[in-house]
């Protein structure tokens, strides 16, 4: 516990506006240890990367059993701090999302991502109230074991598209990252917000450390720490490249018989060096 709790220190200091903390999501251990052999300074989990690994769908699907063993496994064989993305917390109410937490915390984890999507229901995000019970839970969770866990409030007012014009979504965003800060989470994090101008006015209005998703069209992360944002995360984005290149290699092999979608691939003895230690 004192191991975790110098690596959970360590980690939060690496959330520094203007200097973020990039993040490439893995999805297994052997991602996790390509990260890291890359000079990533930490790893972040990717829910759907890892929910496709194990053969289950994004979105509240797995079972926080097997979403966790998982990530014990990838804390376990990497040397920098882990923080896993939770989806809402595997759980039902607020007590199932301090269970939830007590049992990342037990996988060796030093941040842990929540969102406030709700799935399969008509409401697109859980209420305001009911998901700052659930951040104020995974922040006594943590606290109570003596651990001080990096909590990332994800808001996903933009992703999911709750708010009627660019102004009335930037308002209901700074709305939820407020009481979700104020429950106790550390930092905000805002997939789907891009625009140097919403970047802009979302690290000035949410008072902790910003956490941007980047893709293909996003602003560098040179530009986004220009404009102070304090993490940057791939998301499943990685994982889905990589499912790219297996079905575009298959694909070739099958209807063409050639193989050049293999084209710089890791060698084989770099990667398999990786799991000689």
């Amino acid at each position: 516990m004192t191991n975790q709790h110098a690596t959970a220190t360590a980690f939060r200091a690496l959330h520094t506006p203007g200097a973020p903390l990039v993040l490439p999501n893995a999805w297994d251990l052997a991602s996790a240890r390509v990260v890291e052999a890359a000079g990533a300074a930490a790893v972040a989990t990717t829910s759907a990367g890892l929910a496709w690994a194990l053969g289950a769908a994004d979105g509240d699907r797995l079972t926080r059993d097997r979403a966790l063993a998982a990530v014990a496994a990838i804390t376990a064989a990497v040397e920098v701090p882990v923080t896993a993305d939770i989806e809402s917390g595997y759980a039902e109410d607020a007590a199932g999302v301090a269970d939830t937490v007590r049992a990342a915390l037990a996988a060796g984890v030093v941040g842990v991502n929540i969102e406030d999507a709700l799935y399969g229901t008509a409401e697109p995000l859980r209420p305001v109230a009911e998901q700052a019970e659930r951040i104020a839970a995974a922040r006594g969770a943590a606290d109570a074991a003596g651990v001080p866990l990096f909590v990332n409030a994800r808001v996903d007012t933009y992703l999911r598209g709750v708010g009627e014009g660019p102004d009335a979504r930037l308002a209901l965003t700074l709305e939820r990252a407020a009481a979700f800060l104020a429950a106790g989470a550390d930092g905000v994090f805002v997939p789907g917000a891009v625009a140097p101008d919403t970047v802009k006015a979302l690290v000035e209005g949410v008072d902790g450390p910003l956490n941007i998703m980047v893709g293909p069209g996003a602003p560098t992360v040179a530009d986004l720490a220009g404009l102070g944002v304090a993490r940057v995360s791939a998301g499943s984005g990685i994982a889905q490249a990589a499912h790219a290149l297996v079905r575009r290699a298959a694909r070739e092999l099958l209807t063409e018989g050639t193989y050049e979608s293999l084209a710089g691939g890791l060698d084989y003895g770099e990667l398999n060096g990786l799991f000689g230690r």
